[in-house]
Order: C-alpha cells, then structure tokens, then sequence
C-alpha cells in the first residue's frame, strides 16, 4: 500500500517539477498523426516558379528519407498554381485553407501575399515565403508572414553600394506597375537617401505593347541623366533589354542595373544570342549562396535532373531559398509535436453554424495550434543550402549577401559582394574595376549623365561688377568679358573629357545692382543652369544649391583710412622686450665681475681700492658695448670670455639698431580703426557692397545696427565714403572680402586693412542640387590646383599691389630672449668654463707656494685660498729669481 502510495506521488511531483520533460515524452513517444498537410504556391509558368516547384519536391523527397524527423508521420505538401495573378493566387489560398493545412510555403508573389496575409492571419496558419520580396510586407501589418529570403531594400542598398564606389548622383527607376514594383524602387530611394536621387520613374504595365514601351524609351532619352535601375519581372524585363538595343540606348555612356530578377534569369534560362546582346554590359546583382558541400552536391544532383530531362531550367537562388523554406518547416513541425503541439482546427468564431453552417466560408477551419507553430519557426535557425538560415523577432532572414555581376557577350561573371554586415563593395582580387565591360563595350567608368542633345546652352548667370572689380568679373554691355573669375571657369571646363556648350547671361546692372542670395535661388529654381563668379560658400546657400571645390580663399576684412603714427620718446626701449633687457644688462654685470676675477692677481688696472675697483668693473662691463673699454686685458682666459662677449654684444647691438630704425620708419602709417573689434565698439558708419551678405552678416551676427551700413558699388565709391568721413556723411571704415578689398588697394595707399580677417570663406561656382556637371568642375578644379594653373590665373589678374595692403600689427615686433637664448647660452658655458680652470689653477699654485711667516697660518685654509686669489698680488718671475740670487 505505501509502495503504491510513494508511487503515485512521485508521478504528481514528477508532473509538477517537470512537466516539459513530460510533455516532451509524450509528444515523442505517444500518438502522432499518420501525416501532416502542408500547402504551397507557386506560379509554374514563371522563370522561378519552374525552378521553385521542383526545388519544394526534392525537399520533401529528402525530408522523407530522414528517419530521424518527424519520428513517423509523413509531411504532405499540396502545391497550388498561382499563375503571377492575385485572383488565382487567392483563390489557391483559399483552396488550400479548405485541406487545414498547417502552414504554406509561399506565396511566390509580393502581390499574391498581400492579399492572402490576411487569410493566413484570420486561419492562424503561417505563411513561409520564399520569393516574396516587398519590403512593405512586414509581420507588424501581417503577422503571420514569415520571409526565407531578404527583401529588397537590403538589394537596393546593394545597388546603392555601387552607385557610391563609382560616384553617381542620379538615376531613373524603371519598374513594373505593381506592389512589388513600386514598393521595390520606394525601397531604392530610402537606400539612396541623400547619397543620389531618382529624377524619373517610369512604371511598366505587365501587358504594354512593343510600340509603347519604344515611345516610353524614346522619352527617357531625351534626358540627361544616364543612370537607370529596371526592377521588374523576367518577361517583361527581357522584353524591355529587346526594345532597349533597338534604340540604341546600350551605347557608350549608358549604365543598366538590373536587379536580381536577370541574375534568375541568367542561371535558370538559355537565352539566344540576341537576347545576349540586348544585355552586353549591365550589371545585376544576385542573393548569394555561400559554398559548401551540401550546395554542391544538390547543384550535380539537379544538373544530372536536367541531363534526364526531368528538370527544363537552371538552378537559381530562389529554388535553393525554396529548399530551405520545405526543411524549416519540418524541423518547425517537429519540434511543434515534441512539445506536445497537437493537430486541431475549430470553426471560424464568425461563421457559428447558427449563422450558415452550410456555406463556403464555413469550411475554413482555424488551426489552434499556429500560434505556437509560428513562435517555433520565428526561432528557426539552421544550416541550408543558402548557408545560416536564421529569422529575426520580425520574421526576416538574417545575413544578406549580393554578388554584383557584370555581363559581358554570352558569359556574366562576379566581379565584387556586397554584405550588411559590411556596409559596402569587397572587390574580388582577380577582377579589377577597369576590367568591367559597359554598354558600348566600352571600359571608361560611365560618368552617368549627359548634356542634353537639343541645342540648347547652359545658362551661366554672373553678377554684375563695376569699376575696378572687373578684374574680378568684367561685364562689358552685356557681354562678359574675361576675368579672374571666367579664367577659371573656362580652365575648368577644358579639363573635362567632354564639351560642355554654355553662355554667360549677365545679371543685375549698375541701376539694380545683384543681390548674390537671389542669384542662387535662381539656380535652385533652374533658372540658371549654373552661376560663377565672387560667390561666397555659405551654409544657407548650401542649402539649395551645390557649391563646387573652392578656388579661391576669402573672408571679411575692414579696410579704413590710415593716419600718421604719433612720435613716442620712449621708443627706443621698443625694439627689446623687458625680459630681454633685464637679461642683457645682467649677463654685462656677470662678464664684467668674470674679467676681474680673471685679471685681478696679474693686472694692475684691475686692482686698487674696493670702490675702484667696483668702478672699473661697471665701466669695463658697459664699455663693451661699444668697444671702448680702456682696461687691456692680459690673461689667456679673460680674453677668451671677452670675445665671445664681444660677439654677443655685436649681434645684439646690430639687431636692436634695425628693430629701432623699422620701428621709427616703416610704423609710420597705421589705419584709424584697428579691427573689427574697434569698428564694433565704435559708432561710425560702415561701408560694405550693395547686394551682398556683408549687410546680414554684420547685422544678425555682430548685431550691428542697420542704420549705420551704408551700400556702396565700386571701388571708387568707397574710396570716396572713407576720403570724406563720418562727419561728411561718408564712413569710417569698409567691411568686404579681401580679394575685393586687394583690389581696391591696389592703388590707393592712403588706407590700409586694419587687424586680420575676421571671417573664413571661399568662392565657389554654383550649381544645381545634385548636379553632376558640379562635381565634375569640382574635380576639375582640384587638377588645376595641383598643376599650378590656378595659382598662374591668380597671379595674372590678382598679382602683388604696389602699396602695403595689410596694416601693421598694434604693437612692434618686439625681439625677447627666444630669439638670443642660444647666444647667452654659449656665454654663460665660456664663463663658467673660464672660471673653473682659474679656480683649478689657483688651487695648484696656492699649494705650491712657499709659506711666509707672517701670521697667515693661524687662519683657516679657505679664508688664505680667498686671500690669496683675491688680495695677495702675483710675484712676478724675474723678481722672484733675483730675491733668489740675494738671498
């Protein structure tokens, strides 16, 4: 009885602790269904439904000779023909919801699973798609749709890739007229962001005729841009490459990127040679499989089909997604059964058999156990024929890679991948980028655009300059003449590979002088094709227009009258800085008290009283400065000191007598407003030219007030606003840029730029947004600088003036220890140098000398060395041998 007991309640725990391993259990070994139905549509008549159909029953051959799956019960897949239409493709759907299918493998068509999403979502059955690529089917709008291959934003971003390594800037989308057409180029423009734009769409229906597909070409070609993208199905995609060749839109200069529908069509299809031809030089790209043993052996086993004549196409992606899709499915359902998942469909919750049990609509049965089938197949993760296959939390597959190919006769080849993980093209090593063929069997990179072939010019807008600005730009009537500005323009442009017709068209006058801002909304608006001239780079033109590479450097200066520098009594002590000074007069101090100590014991004029001898020690140190010292010099060491010292005084003597003499000569002249700073302190009236962005730079930046500006428009016009002064009603200074400004000084020396710019800037030629004549001129520019003919052009029109422009600074350019140091540093070496071997000497004779008896020795040694350097005078040598001979 208690074995009985212990039993049952260890089966209860058992239930309670465990109860997944139990369930586990039962749906391992307990009854399953004899089978399982499945349903599948695919559209058989279509370049991938072909190869999508055979691909699903291969893997369901496989999955049945796996006797480790499903532990006895048999996946049946009922296949259905959606025949790329949305009607039949719904109403398999519907077909198959009747059989109580467990879940679908497809739709093939981003049409059809729009529709039938919200089947599968009201049955509860999970849809695995294998071909659908719209990017607007996501589970937050349906659920229950679950996506085995990558959408096509990550192909567009693809593409994009591609558009940044060869630097196009725009393109036209070609595309079918339906929801996987249009869904797919919203997807390109989202990946392009604001990398390129798409200036044209054109939609294709699936039924146009040849006559209106040639007319809708026709247009295209009429455009400048040479970019375009066809996104489409392969029938009418291939149709659409016909009437292309025929009108001769595969020449040189063309570029065609198909998306990955050729590619599918390349493997699966033996297209003739025509057909070839109408796709010489495309690129397109292609979902990759990564290699590996598994995809290698089914390839042989489907080109051995194909040799059977049991398979009538290619081997494509799509089908090797399709094989995966069937393998997913049944490691879903499996582990859907070993988790105790069990069969069980209920009628619908609106159609209860009191309201029509015996209609259609009552035959659809609500699978009860899709919710957990679809939470099982949102954690799929294997390995398949296209490598990882792995669903993120939305229900899509992780880890895109494309190949880019490039096609060239009958043969296409790969030339580089592109990864998300990456972000951007891994070329290949074998292939470089000048091996790819373009339309025209030409291997010159396309540049993606060209000018219209319609006669008519560019329409180049320039301001209006007068008086000397015409240096600058020269407007003659109305005509432009040549210039600083035009000079590099026209450079520019004859260093492109192609011509470029264009006419100048002025604007503005010297009655309505141009204002630069309405001049660049001009272009933006496209009335002007472009605008040169002294146009500054600013962030809000930037905003509309495209500014190409600068070629020329500016920012804002003041420009104001000069007057005559007052005479300072004190500007003999300008030259040096204090720190300087102080310096000097103590290294004189220092090699005066080193001479005396070297001379002291051997020369008289060195010796003597103490006031004296302080005496001679000023005098002889100051002296040098002049090389009048009267004290001769008679010790090896003291004359050594004294002629580096004397080289020292002479380089500073010489530098403080040109520092002084350009102080009192060439700072004569200084500008009555000292910088902008100065001008912004003051009240004065400011000068600055009409129509440009001084007038609100000062205004809105420096908050100066707007009733002191004043327009001017030339050159002389400023000159005469700054002769007559602020109490004439003229100005005190004038704001503009500084090539402007060089060019008003040139010959005017009574004003001066006074500080330093106080702005940066640069000119650039305006361009439409987007522009890629912009870019190429950009590039042009940049050859000129590095050739050096963009310095030739400025120094032909913008060479040197004949007065002094640029102010002198506030204060002098003072000369302070950094620019000595090194001298001092080599005088002060030699002196402590000198007095070590004195004190070295010393010492040897203080020891060698005869001791006198005079009472020294009761003192200590330290103080008879001092006396003895510094007191005792030196015997000579002659007196020294005659004490000898008499003693």
């Amino acid at each position: 009885m208690i074995n009985w007991v212990a039993f049952v309640g260890l089966g209860f725990a058992s239930v309670v602790i465990f109860p997944d391993w139990i369930c586990f259990c039962l749906g391992q070994y307990g009854d399953r269904p004899a089978t399982v139905n499945a349903g599948a549509l695919v559209a058989y008549n279509s370049t991938i439904g072909r190869v999508a159909k055979k691909a699903i029953e291969l893997a369901l051959e496989d999955v049945k000779n796996d006797k480790t799956l499903l532990s006895g019960t048999q996946l049946v897949i009922t296949m259905m023909d959606s025949n790329c239409s949305a009607f039949i493709g719904t109403s398999a759907a519907l077909e198959l919801s009747k059989r109580n299918v467990v879940a679908t493998v497809g739709p093939q068509s981003s049409v059809i699973a729009h529709v039938i999403s919200h089947i599968a979502e009201g049955l509860k059955v999970p849809l695995l798609s294998f071909g659908a690529t719209d990017p607007s089917l996501s589970s937050l709008e349906y659920p229950y749709f679950l996506r085995f291959t990558h959408n096509d934003f990550s192909e567009m971003t693809a593409i994009t890739a591609v558009f940044g390594f060869f630097n196009w800037r725009e393109v036209i989308a070609i595309y079918v007229d339906d929801d996987y057409g249009r869904n797919g180029i919203a997807a390109l423009g989202d990946a392009l962001g604001k990398q390129a734009k798409i200036v044209h769409k054109l939609r294709i229906p699936p039924d146009i005729t040849r006559s209106s597909l040639g007319n809708s070409l026709k247009d295209l070609a009429l455009m400048t841009t040479r970019v375009f993208v066809v996104h489409m199905n392969p029938d009418v995609g291939l149709r659409l490459f016909t009437e292309v060749h025929r009108l001769q839109m595969l020449s040189n200069g063309y570029v065609w990127i198909a998306t990955d529908w050729l590619s599918s069509a390349l493997d699966s299809l033996v297209l003739d040679s025509d057909t070839m031809k109408s796709l010489h030089g495309l690129i397109t790209v292609r979902r990759h499989a990564p290699n590996s043993h598994q995809l290698h052996d089914f390839s042989v086993r489907w080109k051995n089909l194909q040799k059977a004549g049991k398979v009538d196409a290619g081997l494509n992606v799509f089908g090797l997604y399709a094989y995966d899709t069937v393998w997913a499915l049944a490691y879903a359902i499996d582990s859907f059964f070993k988790k105790g998942g069990n069969l069980s469909f209920t009628d619908y919750p609106h159609l209860s058999s009191e309201s029509g049990s015996q209609s259609e609509l009552a035959k659809f049965k609500v699978f009860t156990g899709g919710p957990q089938l679809h939470t099982i197949l949102l954690q799929t993760n294997m390995m398949g024929l296209t490598g990882r296959v792995q669903l993120d939390r939305r229900g899509e597959l992780l880890g895109s890679t494309f190949e880019i190919i490039n096609i060239v006769g009958k043969d296409f080849r790969t030339v580089s991948y592109w990864s998300n993980a990456s972000g951007y093209l891994l070329l290949l090593p074998r292939v470089e980028m000048e091996d790819l063929i373009w339309p025209g069997d030409r291997k010159q990179v396309p540049r993606g655009w060209t000018i219209p072939n319609n006669g008519r010019r560019l329409r180049i807008g320039v301001p209006w300059k007068g008086g000397a600005f015409d240096k600058l730009v020269k407007i003659e009537g109305s005509k432009v003449g040549d210039s600083y500005c035009t000079d590099v323009f026209a450079a520019a442009v004859k260093m492109l590979t192609y011509p470029i017709p264009y006419e100048f068209i002025v604007y503005g006058s010297k009655e309505s002088p141009p204002n630069y801002d309405e001049l660049v909304k001009k272009v933006a608006s496209k009335e002007f094709d472009a605008a040169i001239g002294d146009i500054t780079i600013l962030k809000n033109r930037s905003n509309s227009v495209d500014f190409t590479q600068p070629y020329l450097d500016s920012g804002l200066v003041v420009t104001a009258p000069v007057k005559k520098q007052i005479s300072n009594p004190w500007a003999f002590l300008k030259p040096f800085t204090p720190e300087m000074w102080i310096t000097t007069g103590a290294f004189f101090l220092v090699v005066g008290v080193v001479v005396w100590i070297l001379e002291h014991k051997k020369n008289d004029d060195f010796r003597g009283k103490p006031r004296k001898q302080f005496v001679t020690i000023f005098s002889f140190s100051f002296s040098t400065m002049f090389f009048s010292h009267r004290e001769q010099v008679v010790s090896c060491l003291a004359r050594t000191v004294l002629i580096i010292w004397l080289f020292v005084v002479l380089i500073i003597n010489s530098s403080y007598t040109a520092s002084l003499t350009s102080i009192l000569t060439v700072q004569q002249l200084s500008p009555t407003i000292k910088g902008i700073d100065d001008l912004i302190s003051s009240n004065v009236p400011i000068g600055y030219l009409s129509g440009s962005f001084v007038k609100i730079y000062l205004s809105e930046e420096l908050n100066i007030a707007q009733s002191r500006l004043i327009g001017l428009e030339s050159p002389e016009s400023y000159a005469n606003a700054l002769m007559e002064g602020p109490s004439r009603g003229g100005v005190g200074a004038v704001v503009d840029e500084l090539p402007a400004i060089k060019i008003f000084l040139e010959n005017r020396c009574g004003f001066k730029i006074a500080g330093q710019p106080f702005t940066k800037a640069s000119w650039g030629f305006v361009f439409q947004k987007g522009s890629p004549l912009g870019m190429d001129i950009s590039t042009a520019i940049l050859n000129l600088s590095e050739t050096g003919e963009l310095q030739r052009i400025h120094d032909k029109w913008l060479g040197k003036s004949s007065c002094n422009s640029h102010a002198e600074q506030e204060g002098p350019n003072q000369l302070g220890l950094t620019n000595f140091w090194g001298l001092f540093l080599i005088m002060g070496v030699t002196s402590f140098a000198a007095l070590l071997a004195f004190v070295c000497y010393s010492v040897i004779q203080f020891r060698n000398r005869p001791s006198t008896p005079d009472g020294s020795q009761n003192r200590s040694v330290l103080i008879r060395f001092l006396y003895f350097v510094c007191v005792e005078k030196q015997i000579k040598k002659s007196d020294s041998t005659s004490s000898q001979s008499s003693t």
